[in-house]
């Protein structure tokens, strides 16, 4: 395991933290995950970024039956994206002109693509979410369908919680897999193609 891959993989886990916090704070919609986390924090009164954490370990344990392997990237993305996530929200400001709201969101949503690329790229282990959809691929369910399925699901019942659902929603879905895929291919580390089903 070399320092490179390693670096990479902590890189794009914080920047991973730190980009749900510009687009918590652009208050314009979330993705589909966030909208459940913020959910889950707003009715529990718990800090956002601790909730990513704990949701974080039970998509881990779901991973049980699907036989899935956690790699250190798995085991560290579910701590260090949450712990990211915590302390920026507790340095980024409430911004309230809209032209800043959107430099956020639009900053926020590019930056999530970059942390995809370089902790993906750095094959260390997907994340838990991750697993979970491409668990759900290995058992005959299309990785197209597992993906819509989980993210359909957790978005509304994020926003029955209520989760931020707007603008940022549909951008974020729309834009993250072309992003993704562009990141991973000039971020990539091991010598092995690294694919992104965005």
């Amino acid at each position: 395991m070399s320092t490179r891959r390693l670096f990479a993989l902590y890189l794009g886990l914080i920047l991973f933290g730190v980009s749900v916090a510009l687009m918590v704070r652009a208050d314009l919609g979330l993705d589909p995950w966030d909208v459940l986390h913020q959910g889950l924090a707003r009715r529990t009164g718990i800090g956002l970024g601790w909730i990513v954490i704990a949701v974080g370990a039970l998509v881990l344990l779901a991973w049980l039956p699907l036989r899935q392997r956690p790699g250190l990237g798995t085991v560290s993305n579910v701590v260090v994206v949450g712990l990211t996530a915590q302390a920026a929200l507790a340095v980024v400001p409430d911004p309230h002109p809209l032209g800043v709201r959107l430099a956020l969101l639009v900053l926020g949503i590019v930056a999530n693509g970059a942390a995809t690329g370089l902790y993906i790229g750095a094959g260390l282990g997907p994340g838990p979410r991750d697993g979970l959809m491409t668990g759900l691929a290995a058992r005959g369910l299309q990785i197209r369908w597992a993906r819509m399925g989980i993210e359909l699901s957790v978005l509304a019942v994020g926003w029955l919680l209520g989760g931020t659902v707007g603008v940022g929603t549909v951008v974020y879905a729309l834009s993250i897999g072309p992003l993704a895929q562009f990141f991973i291919r000039r971020f990539h580390i091991i010598d092995r193609k690294v694919s992104f089903n965005g």
